[in-house]
């Protein structure tokens, strides 16, 4: 049985990241609804107000997510996008956490005293 590992471009798909960015934004226009108190006895100019305001914090929360998603996106290496990934992405690529460290002792530093 193959094990398929998803690659970058997997996990990077458009639709993805405009779903994020929509949850974001609505999650911002939801606060500041309630916030504003929205959902409270209140005139319908003070419920206009509030509702304008949500929308423009949903909107630049939406675009915000979205450029800092795709300025982070270009951080990628487009060598590295068709590989798959065997190993959690923030790991480095040396097996250095494998291999037990040895300690050469404080006659190797230096750093003890001289006979």
């Amino acid at each position: 049985m193959s094990h398929d590992s998803p690659t970058r471009r997997d996990l990077m798909k458009p639709l993805q990241l405009l779903g994020l960015a929509f949850a974001a934004a609505l999650f911002a226009g939801i606060v500041t609804l309630v916030s504003m108190g929205f959902f409270q006895q209140r005139t319908a100019e003070e419920a206009q107000v509030a509702v304008m305001t949500a929308l423009v914090v949903a909107g630049v929360s939406f675009i915000a997510v979205l450029l800092i998603v795709s300025l982070l996106l270009l951080a990628v290496d487009p060598a590295q996008i068709a590989k798959p990934i065997d190993k959690p992405v923030l790991f480095d690529d040396d097996d250095a956490g494998d291999t037990p460290r040895t300690d050469p002792g404080p006659a190797a530093s230096g750093s003890g005293p001289q006979a």
